[in-house]
C-alpha cells in the first residue's frame, strides 16, 4: 500500500498531467505565453480573454528538505522543548490547489480556492524563528493530506478614470480592462499577502526562494490562523503610480492556533501600506511602506519574567491556561500573563529591475518586540535582500535562479525571556547566547516542459532560534512544481 505522502504525490501528478496545461504568469515579469486551452475556447467563442466571465487554474508543489547534523552544546535544556534538533532530519510538503474565479456583475468577482496539504516539518516546526526552511509549512499540519478551504472572497473594483489598464488571466485574477485610478474592495477569507507586500521579484515563492524569510517580512506579525489565512476586509486605492491599502483581519483565539476569534471589534490586525511605482533607467521598480497594529490577547515577555521572579510557582509547568507544553519548572511562561495587548510594527520593501527578467529586492522591518508572536514568525526585526533572474540571458527563458540573504533579531525583552528558559510558539532552547538568526538561500529552477519546474536549493543557517551557541546548519532541498 502506498504511503499517504506518496499517494498524494501520485494522484496530484496524474491530475496535473491530465488537465490541459498552460503557462501561468506570476506577478513578476516571467514569460508572455498564450494559454492554449483558453485561446482555443476564445477562438470558438466560449471564453473571453479580454473580459473573462470565469477562469480555473491549479498548481501542485512537492518540496523535500534534508538537514545535516550540526553542532549544539545543548538542546532542549531543562525541559524547554523548542530546539531545532541537532541530528539529521528530513522534511517534506505536498500542496495541491485549485483556483476558481467568476464574474458576477460590473467590477464584481468571486473567488474560491480549495487546497490539500500534507507535511512533515523539521523538529515539529520548532527551533527556527525567522527563517523556516520551507515556506509551505503550516502550524499543526500532518503527513496525511488535509483538505480545506484556503480562500473564499468577493472583490469589487470601481473605476475612477485615468489610463486604460489590461489585467491578465491568472489564478485569483480574471482578465479584465480597468483604469489606472480605481478603488478595489476585497472581503472574505484569504491571506493578507494576497493584498499587501506584493513584491514582484519574490512574490511567488513556489517559483523562487524556498526559505520563508523571503516570502515577506519575517517580523511582520500579520493576522492569520495556523494555515496563514484570515477573514478580512481590505480597500485599495490606485492613483496612477501610487497605491494606498488598508485592511483589518481576524486573529486566532490563542497564539499560533487554527481556531479564529471573529470579534473584529475587540481583537484584530490592522494594516496600512503606501506604494509608489517608478521607472529607473527604463526598468520598473517600486517602494512600499507598511505598518501594522495588532490588538490581541498575548503574553508580555517582561511581565512573564517578573511574575516568575516574584513567585517561582508561576513557572512553565503549572499554568492550566493555554501554553506551549514546556516541561521546564525553572522557567517563566507566557501563560500567566496573557491579556489584551497592542503590538506595532513598520517596514519598507524595495524592488528594482536592472534588466528584463532580473530583479533586486530588499525588505526591512521593525516590530516593538514586547509581546509574543500571535500569527507568524518569532522575529522582532528582520532584513532580507537578494536577486532573482529569469533565464533569458542564457537562452533558458523559463528557468529561474536566485540568491538571497536574510537576518532576523529579537528584542531585549524577548531575549531575556528565552535566556531564562522560556519558550514562545517557535523557539526556546532552555538557554540563550543572543545572535541574529541568518540564512543564505541559493536556488536554481529548471523548466522541464513549459509549466513544469524542477528546482534545487541550498541553505546555510546561522544561530537557529536566535542562539549563537548553536549551528551553523546546512539544508539541501528539491522542489517539483506544476501549473495548469
Amino acid at each position: 500500500m502506498l504511503s499517504p505522502r506518496l499517494s498524494l504525490v501520485c494522484s496530484c501528478l496524474l491530475l496535473a498531467c491530465s488537465v490541459a496545461h498552460a503557462q501561468i504568469a506570476p506577478p513578476a515579469p516571467h514569460v508572455d505565453e498564450a494559454f492554449d486551452l483558453m485561446n482555443l475556447m476564445h477562438d470558438q467563442g466560449l471564453h473571453d480573454l479580454v473580459h473573462e466571465r470565469w477562469n480555473a487554474y491549479g498548481q501542485f508543489t512537492y518540496i523535500s528538505s534534508a538537514k545535516l547534523p550540526f553542532h549544539a552544546p545543548y538542546t532542549n535544556a531543562g525541559g524547554s522543548p523548542n530546539s531545532l534538533l541537532s541530528d539529521a532530519e528530513h522534511s517534506f510538503t505536498a500542496t495541491f490547489t485549485l483556483y476558481f474565479g467568476l464574474h458576477l456583475w460590473k467590477g464584481a468577482e468571486a473567488y474560491f480556492a480549495p487546497e490539500a496539504v500534507g507535511e512533515r516539518p523539521l523538529s515539529n516546526l520548532k527551533g527556527l524563528g525567522g527563517s523556516i526552511q520551507n515556506f509551505e509549512l503550516q502550524k499543526g499540519g500532518s503527513p496525511t493530506p488535509q483538505l480545506y478551504r484556503a480562500r473564499t472572497f468577493l472583490k469589487q473594483t470601481i473605476d475612477l478614470g485615468g489610463e486604460r489598464v489590461e489585467r491578465s488571466s491568472d489564478p485569483m485574477q480574471l482578465a479584465a480592462v480597468t483604469t489606472s485610478r480605481r478603488l478595489v474592495i476585497t472581503v472574505g477569507s484569504f491571506t493578507i499577502l494576497d493584498v499587501f507586500d506584493r513584491n514582484s521579484v519574490t512574490w511567488d515563492p513556489r517559483q523562487t526562494f524556498f526559505n520563508m524569510a523571503f516570502m515577506t517580512h519575517a517580523a511582520w506579525d500579520f493576522p492569520a490562523d495556523a494555515r496563514g489565512y484570515a477573514f478580512a476586509g481590505t480597500a485599495e486605492l490606485y492613483w496612477d503610480d501610487w497605491a494606498l491599502r488598508i485592511g483589518r483581519g481576524t486573529q486566532p483565539k490563542n497564539p499560533n492556533q487554527l481556531e479564529t476569534d471573529f470579534r473584529l471589534w475587540k481583537y484584530y490586525g490592522d494594516q496600512l501600506e503606501i506604494e509608489h511605482n517608478h521607472k529607473l533607467f527604463g526598468q520598473a521598480g517600486a517602494i512600499r511602506l507598511l505598518g501594522f497594529r495588532n490588538r490581541v490577547r498575548s503574553g508580555d515577555f517582561d511581565e512573564a519574567v517578573d511574575a516568575f521572579e516574584r513567585d517561582p510557582a508561576k513557572n512553565a509547568t503549572r499554568c492550566e491556561g493555554f501554553n506551549y507544553d514546556s516541561n521546564n519548572p525553572n522557567a517563566p511562561d507566557l501563560c500567566w500573563v496573557r491579556r489584551p495587548n497592542v503590538k506595532l510594527g513598520v517596514g519598507i520593501s524595495l524592488e528594482q529591475y536592472v534588466a528584463p527578467g532580473i530583479g533586486l529586492f530588499l525588505r526591512a522591518f521593525y516590530a516593538d518586540g514586547r509581546t509574543e508572536v500571535v500569527a507568524f514568525n518569532a522575529a522582532d526585526r528582520s532584513l532580507s535582500f537578494g536577486v532573482v533572474a529569469h533565464g533569458n540571458l542564457w537562452q533558458r527563458p523559463l528557468d529561474i535562479a536566485g540568491i538571497g540573504f536574510a537576518s532576523a533579531w529579537i528584542s531585549r525583552a524577548h531575549a531575556r525571556f528565552l535566556a531564562r528558559g522560556g519558550i514562545d510558539g517557535f523557539v526556546g532552547d532552555g538557554g540563550l547566547k543572543q545572535g541574529a538568526e541568518s540564512v543564505l538561500d541559493v536556488f536554481y529552477s529548471v523548466s522541464l516542459w513549459r509549466a513544469f519546474w524542477l528546482s534545487a536549493d541550498y541553505q546555510l543557517l546561522f544561530s537557529p532560534g536566535f542562539n549563537a551557541d548553536r549551528g551553523p546548519v546546512h539544508i539541501f532541498a528539491g522542489r517539483f512544481h506544476a501549473e495548469f
